[in-house]
């Protein structure tokens, strides 16, 4: 199983953007999903899980009213989309996968597949 996270980028405070991680496996609606993210020095931190079937999300507290996870599966794609960007928000966004987990997950060790990374920095 291979992700590959995109949409990165440079945007100012209060702006927008949409991440996007593209899982190649036959069977991806057999995986929950999640989103986590990393500034330098401090660990990896959850940001938002999606379970198999799209149905059930799961965001860290304070960020479900910016953030949207989803997914296709049709085209196993997997969005966060962020909204009303802050500086805080700056950091290396991760996508991950795994098939162990029933619903959603917080816990960065229950995810067995990691996409490499997209930066996403907000400036002020």
């Amino acid at each position: 199983v291979q992700l590959q996270a995109s949409g990165g980028g440079l945007v100012q405070t209060g702006e927008s953007l949409r991440l996007s991680c593209a899982v190649s496996t036959r069977t991806f609606s057999l995986y929950a999903v999640g989103w986590f993210r990393q500034v330098p020095g401090k660990e990896r931190e959850f940001v938002a899980g999606l379970d198999r079937s799209g149905g059930n999300t799961q965001y860290k507290p304070g960020l479900m009213a910016r953030f949207t996870i989803s997914r296709d599966n049709a085209n196993k794609m997997v969005h966060l989309q962020m909204t009303d960007l802050k500086t805080e928000d700056t950091a290396v966004y991760y996508c991950a996968a795994s098939a162990r987990i029933p619903g959603t997950s917080s816990v960065r060790s229950h995810y067995d597949y990691w996409g490499q990374g997209t930066q996403v920095t907000v400036s002020s």
